[in-house]
Formats: structure tokens, C-alpha cells, sequence
């Protein structure tokens, strides 16, 4: 099934040093990006992180420092991505959680800015969770029909997510989407802004530290001060800003919450 797209939309999968969208680097980057007309480019690019890769992530991935010796860092492609990315939506799998803050933090110390506020963003392993709950090659059997082969290389992962999301859209269109409450939290369609809000709308940063609540406002979603309003804590507790902009948070966590905090100010 096609997508009915209105902008471009780029799958992306990133196999990298580790887990943290903070401290981790990228090792590898495949993108396919679909046009509104069908046409698919695919592009995959071993990466320099710049720092060892250890041998237990080497072992899922199957790339070791030896691959990427030679390879390019991220600081050198970052602006032929971001120009590639340009004015395309983002999609993938589990996307919302770590690959996404990881290629904006990656993004940022290129000194590119990489701003997402603007583009939707489909997680293909939200809609599947929400829906059948399970991992990317038993979605790709469930949906496909396909022995999902590769696992964890990143052009095979992200192929795979396409035709998932293809499969998904035909399978579920006109569908209720109810979360893990009961609640109504839209109906699945051929359509990328539907989709977007349905995955994720209710995020404020990338990591989900903080999310909008059922107001529209914007509300820790974490520690102490869970579902508190941001401006709130900010207000009553004004250290908590100065913890946090010294902790280890994702620079895009720290940069949305001085947007709130200087909108409370001129506000």
C-alpha cells in the first residue's frame, strides 16, 4: 500500500556504541526516504564515533572499531544530512525514545542545529505496540509475511520498518487506537499528521522528561515532581533548573526547558 504522504518521509535506523542518547555515538546510519510519489532513496553510511566500540555492542551489530576507522565522523557529514533531511518527516522504529534524541545530540555537537519541532515523527514500534505489542522482526512476520533477515543491521532494519508501516496503515485504517487506560487516543489513517499525533504529540522534548498533559501543558514526566507543571517547579523550586541543566540530561531536554523558563520570564 502507498503511503499518502504530503512531505517527504525518511525511515531511519542507527546502530551505535551503546544505549545512552547522551554519552553514546553513532557507528552506522541507513535512511530511506520516500517521496510523495513513491520514489525511495536509500543511503547507508558507516561512521567514525570517534570513540571505542565495545566488543559486547560489536556482538549485536556486528561492526567494530576495524569498520570504521577509515569512515568518516558524524562532524563530517552532519550537513549533507541535515540538507538531505531537509524538509522531510521522520519515521522509524522505536525512534521516539533513542534515535531521535541521539541524532539531534549527535546534530548539536556538529554545531548543526537540527530542529524536529517542525516535522512529524511516526514511531512505527508505537503504533505496533499500541496495537499488537511486540518486537520489529515479529512485526515483520505479523505484518509481512517475511522472515526478517539481518537483524540489527541497519539498512535491513530500516526496510523492514518501511514496509511495516505500509502493511500497518492498510491493516488498521479506520481503527480505534486506544492506550494501555482504555482511552481513545485517535483512529489509524493514510495519513502522516494522524499518525504523528497519535505516536507523538503529547511530547515536549524528545527524551519525554517532559510531556503535555491532558490541558496541553507542559508537566515533568519524571522523578519527584512527575505531572507537576514545569513552570510550577521552576517557580517554587528554582534550583531544580540549575540541577538539571547540570546533570546529565540530552542537550535538547535542557534547551526545551530554558524555552519554558524564559517564557515564564518575559511572559
Amino acid at each position: 500500500m502507498k503511503l499518502n504522504l504530503r512531505n517527504p518521509l525518511t525511515f531511519f535506523d542507527l546502530e551505535t556504541t551503546g544505549t545512552n542518547t547522551v554519552q553514546d555515538r553513532i557507528v552506522e546510519i541507513s535512511v530511506v526516504k520516500v517521496m510523495p510519489n513513491g520514489e525511495t532513496i536509500t543511503k547507508t553510511n558507516k561512521i567514525n564515533p570517534t570513540v571505542p566500540i565495545p566488543v559486547e555492542t560489536s556482538l549485536i551489530h556486528g561492526i567494530y572499531d576495524e569498520d570504521v576507522k577509515d569512515a568518516p565522523t558524524f562532524k563530517n557529514i552532519a550537513k549533507s544530512l541535515a540538507q538531505f533531511l531537509e524538509g522531510s518527516d521522520l519515521a522509524g522504529f522505536n525512534i521516539l525514545k533513542f534515535d531521535v534524541p541521539l541524532l539531534v545530540e549527535e546534530f548539536l555537537r556538529a554545531g548543526v542545529d537540527f530542529d524536529t519541532s517542525k516535522r512529524k515523527l511516526i514511531d512505527v514500534q508505537k503504533i505496533f505496540h499500541m496495537m499488537e505489542k511486540r518486537t520489529l522482526s515479529a512485526a515483520y512476520q505479523f505484518y509481512c509475511g517475511k522472515t526478517l533477515d539481518d537483524a540489527h543491521s541497519a539498512e535491513a532494519d530500516t526496510l523492514a520498518t518501511l514496509e511495516v508501516l505500509q502493511a500497518q496503515v492498510e491493516k488498521y485504517d479506520g481503527e480505534d487506537v486506544v492506550d494501555n487506560l482504555g482511552k481513545k487516543v485517535g483512529v489509524i489513517k493514510n495519513d502522516m499528521s494522524v499518525l504523528h499525533e497519535i505516536t507523538s504529540s503529547n511530547l515536549v522534548d524528545l527524551a519525554g522528561r517532559m510531556v503535555l498533559n491532558k490541558d496541553g501543558k507542559e508537566v515533568f514526566n519524571f522523578g519527584k515532581f512527575r505531572n507537576r507543571l514545569v513552570t510550577d517547579v521552576l517557580e517554587k523550586e528554582p534550583g531544580y533548573y540549575n540541577w538539571m541543566m547540570n546533570g546529565d540530561f540530552p542537550q535538547d531536554t535542557k534547551r526545551k526547558l530554558t524555552e519554558i523558563k524564559l517564557r515564564g520570564i518575559n511572559g
